[in-house]
């Protein structure tokens, strides 16, 4: 029985931008197996999501440890795992503090999402951009390497003295990606936070400064081809069926053309784009759609509100 692990990016590492893909994961228990599926622009999605949502349990040096509880989840929510394993996986974590002796050399950076929705950020320098690439990051650039305590406190200091927050909420940024600036006014915006940043005063001592240089993604994430208005798919149920044409991935989000009819206070969704947060596949079985229609809960998307994500703090992986 294979359960989607939720949404993945391939690559990863230095190697070039241009070979990311945004994927699905599947995991299967009984045979120790995974697999990944893509979701590339033009794509139809058909599903529906059968028997209960499991915990997927903790992922350890590359593979999945099956939950001993074989707990249930919300289906509704972003989380896939149960409170028992999620306090596991943060024994061993970054962001939980509760791994400091990391000897891997990390990077700082900036990200841009969107105008005035900058961040300050670390994470493990052998990932490359992955970790932009995860959050959904329109654009960023580097500011410095260096070990891992240096990077945090790199991160601690320049965020406070920038005014920048370490998160944005999962709304904000896709509000700010129906109405973006051009690539040039993103760069800009990004430079001269940069230049701040670089500021001898504030600049700390054991990190190794990195020249500014812009990477957008917009060609990676099809940004391009989300419009202005977009509406939003609800948590996944029992039965609950997703039908539609992928338009475009950003971060954990896939955009869709859905067909059919959906509930709630979009009426007549079929054509309409709408936005998943293809994290509420987790820790699900999905087989093929019974019908043509979207049955999932469709509803207008209400900005500046929502689940916090993307925090500063690279975690375990």
């Amino acid at each position: 029985m294979w359960r989607c692990t939720g949404p993945r990016w391939s690559g990863g590492g230095p190697e070039p931008e241009g070979r990311f893909g945004q994927r699905l994961g599947w995991y299967c228990a009984e045979r120790g197996a995974e697999r990944t599926s893509l979701l590339p622009a033009g794509k139809t999605l058909a599903f529906a999501a059968q028997g209960e949502r499991r915990c997927l349990g903790v992922r350890r040096a590359g593979r999945w440890i099956v939950c001993p509880y074989d707990a249930v989840l919300d289906g509704a929510s972003a989380k896939d795992q149960c409170a028992r394993c999620a306090q596991l996986d943060r024994s061993r974590s970054v962001a939980a503090d509760t791994m400091a002796d990391d000897p891997r050399p990390y990077g700082v950076y900036l990200a841009y999402f969107g105008p005035g929705l900058l961040k300050v950020g670390i994470t493990a320098a052998e990932r490359g951009a992955a970790r932009l690439v995860e959050q959904g990051a329109v654009a960023y650039a580097w500011l410095g390497r260096g070990p891992l305590m240096a990077a945090r406190r790199a991160e601690a200091v320049l965020g406070s003295a920038l005014a920048v927050p370490d998160r944005f909420t999962k709304s904000a940024k896709r509000a700010a990606r129906g109405a973006l600036p051009p690539v040039v006014d993103r760069v800009a915006e990004l430079a001269r936070l940069h230049a701040r940043a670089r500021d001898p005063e504030l600049w700390p001592e054991t990190l190794e400064p990195v020249e500014f240089a812009c990477t957008d993604h917009t060609e990676l994430f099809g940004l391009d081809r989300i419009p202005g208005v977009v509406a939003e798919l609800g948590g996944m149920t029992a039965g609950a069926e997703v039908v539609g044409e992928v338009l475009a991935g950003v971060g954990s989000d896939v955009y869709l053309r859905l067909a059919g009819e959906g509930e709630g206070p979009v009426q007549g969704v079929g054509g309409v784009v709408a936005v998943m947060d293809a994290r509420v596949l987790s820790g699900w079985v999905l087989g093929a759609a019974g019908g043509r229609v979207t049955t999932v809960p469709v509803r207008a998307a209400v900005a500046g509100v929502g689940e916090r994500e993307g925090g500063g703090q690279e975690g375990l992986f």
